[in-house]
C-alpha cells in the first residue's frame, strides 16, 4: 500500500496539480534546471487531462518525472509516486 492519494483513483478525481507543483517548490528549492519548466506548467493545471499550451498535462507530468531524478529524499519519493499513480490512471506507463 502507497501514501499516494491518487492511487486507484480514476485520472480526474487526483489532487490538483497546481497543489502538487507547490507541494514540489515547498520541498526542492533550487529544482534542477530541466525540470523547472514543468513545475511552472503543473502550476496552471489542475487536472492531468488538462492542455497546457499546445502540450497535454499527461505530458508535462511525464517530462517533470524524466526531468526530477536529482530530486531525493522522502518527500520527494512520495510526491514522484503521487503523479506516477496519476500518469498510470490515464493508461500512460
Amino acid at each position: 500500500m502507497t501514501d499516494s492519494p491518487a492511487e486507484g483513483a480514476p485520472a480526474d478525481t487526483h489532487r490538483p496539480l497546481y497543489i502538487i507543483a507547490q507541494d514540489i517548490r515547498n520541498n526542492w528549492p533550487k529544482p534542477h534546471f530541466a525540470a523547472f519548466p514543468y513545475i511552472y506548467a503543473m502550476r496552471s493545471l489542475n487536472q492531468i487531462t488538462e492542455p497546457y499550451g499546445l502540450d497535454s498535462g499527461t505530458s508535462v507530468v511525464a517530462y517533470f518525472l524524466s526531468n526530477a531524478s536529482t530530486w531525493r529524499g522522502p518527500e520527494a519519493r512520495r510526491i514522484k509516486q503521487e503523479l506516477r499513480d496519476i500518469l498510470k490512471g490515464q493508461g500512460y506507463e
